[in-house]
């Protein structure tokens, strides 16, 4: 007989799996990890495509989903206060150089019937 035949349960072995750990420690690995959920519905009538929706879910925490390449929150005005303030400074940007343009255009116009 080998050495397997005769293991028996000892400190240093784990015969009933890997020990549970607390929801915190699992949600800890996960965001630590992270982890994709894909999956896709397809809704079909005699072979006629009516509907496809493709969901992918990415749960990870924020430095984990960066590494990804994953930063559109960053970015996105409705969820980032910087955002919305280099969106509205790009708005205020534009429109002040509509206004210049519009003005140096009734200048001419003015200057033009004078």
């Amino acid at each position: 007989m080998t050495d397997l035949d005769h293991r028996y349960p000892g400190e240093e072995t784990e015969p009933y799996g890997p020990p549970s750990g607390s929801l915190a420690d699992l949600l800890e690995r996960v965001l630590d990890k992270g982890i994709v959920i894909a999956g896709d519905i397809k809704i079909d009538l005699l072979d006629i495509e009516l509907l496809t929706i493709r969901l992918r879910l990415f749960i990870a925490s924020v430095d984990t989903a960066k590494k990804a390449g994953i930063d559109w929150w960053e970015t996105d005005p409705a969820l980032s206060s910087r955002a919305a303030r280099d969106a509205l400074a790009e708005e205020n940007a534009r429109l002040r150089e509509r206004l210049d343009a519009l003005e140096g255009a009734a200048g001419e116009m003015t200057g033009a019937v004078r």
